[in-house]
């Protein structure tokens, strides 16, 4: 009796576990870009970053594995599912840390117009589709993450990747984008109820400051403009030509005169004689007339 008793239990037991739904069969993350799953949760790689720290205390308990942040039964119905400053865990308490709205998460650095590899870890693999989200220009990193911060439309949609080597292999051309930013995946698989969410936080080129040049004060413009250029027709200069090469000495007239007269000529000589025979012939005439004329009054 007994031992129909255990035979029937075993049995029990073995119809219920056959009946019970399979465990999903589609776990993974994105390692590149490192997304918050694989940095902080468990198995991850940043698990001692200060982000990864505060988010295990946010969490009040450890994290789940990375590979395993999903919800079942989702059908398409993200927006829906998902609530506004949840997107990081997918609204599942073990991942509520992911959440912050920190800027020291671990980050990838890229350029806009480039394209992105993503390398999408697939612990276990499964057929699906891939969403891929960026934020837009106006994304704030120091607030929670909304739906209304990816905008309506993904970047990018890739359905049943190949395998290689452990990940899937997507690509999207990042737009232009400056600081920091958020890349958002959802995985919805095709063969299972699943649905995965990731945050992988990006980080673009600072804008560049553009410092323009001050409008000149009055003072300024003022200085800087160039006078007018003279029309009138200058009078022409006098032009002399020079004497000598060397400075002429200026002349004091007094001291001439005292330096002349002291100094006797040849010319002085010549002139003196004719003075002296022109006076002797004088009075040699003037001699003969008189003694003439007495005479006659004899």
């Amino acid at each position: 009796m007994r031992f129909d008793r255990l035979a029937a239990g075993a049995v029990a037991v073995t119809a219920a576990t056959a009946l019970a739904p399979a465990p999903a069969l589609a776990h993974g993350a994105p390692t590149t870009p490192i997304s918050r799953t694989a940095a902080c949760a468990d198995g991850g790689e940043k698990t001692g970053s200060a982000a990864c720290e505060a988010a295990r205390k946010a969490n009040g308990r450890g994290f789940g594995n990375f590979d395993n942040l999903r919800i079942a039964g989702v059908g398409g119905k993200d927006r829906q599912v998902v609530p506004d400053g949840k997107l990081c865990s997918g609204g599942l308490e073990p991942f509520r840390g992911l959440d912050l709205p920190r800027d020291d998460f671990p980050a990838t650095k890229v350029t806009p117009g480039q394209s992105l590899t993503i390398n999408y870890r697939a612990t276990i693999p499964h057929a699906g589709e891939f969403r891929i989200f960026l934020t837009k220009p106006s994304y704030d990193p120091t607030k929670r993450l909304t739906w209304d911060d990816l905008g309506s439309k993904p970047l990018a949609t890739v359905t049943d990747p190949d395998l290689d080597d452990g990940a899937y292999r997507l690509r999207a051309k990042l737009p232009e984008r400056t600081g920091r930013h958020m890349l958002y995946i959802v995985w919805e698989t095709s063969k299972t109820p699943d649905t995965y969410y990731s945050c992988s936080d990006l980080v673009f080129p600072a804008a560049s400051v553009t410092t323009a040049a001050p409008a000149p004060s009055a003072e300024r413009a003022k200085a800087a403009k160039p006078e007018p250029t003279a029309t009138a027709t200058a009078a022409p200069r006098k032009t002399t030509a020079p004497t000598s090469e060397a400075p002429v000495a200026q002349l004091n007239p007094v001291a001439t005169q005292k330096a002349d007269t002291g100094r006797v000529t040849l010319g002085h000589w010549i002139v003196g004689g004719a003075l002296l025979v022109g006076f002797v012939a004088i009075a040699w005439a003037g001699t003969g007339t008189f003694l003439r004329r007495r005479r006659e009054n004899r």
